[in-house]
């Protein structure tokens, strides 16, 4: 359930994001997986290929970074680093 919830606000936070860009689509996604986030790259681009049907972000580019540092301050976190976007017009 953590990582439904998880994508869920990710795709609310992308489509925001978009709007404020004044953007049709999302063409690239950049995140960043900590070391107890409990994602590798292959589960976290599944689930955010499922979460994104439908939105501004389906079929973005992931370029996921994981992280294996466990000393991390943000070893639990999923952070969204950037997004790239194509611009309606």
């Amino acid at each position: 359930m953590h990582e439904a919830s998880l994508m869920r606000g990710l795709m609310a936070k992308l489509e925001s994001l978009a709007n404020d860009q004044h953007a049709k689509r999302v063409k690239s996604v950049r995140v960043w997986l900590g070391a107890f986030s409990h994602f590798s790259a292959e589960h976290f681009r599944e689930h955010f290929d499922q979460a994104s049907r439908g939105t501004v972000a389906e079929n973005a580019l992931l370029d996921i970074e994981v992280s294996s540092d466990i000393t991390d301050p943000r070893a639990l976190d999923v952070i969204l680093e950037s997004i790239d976007v194509e611009v309606a017009g």
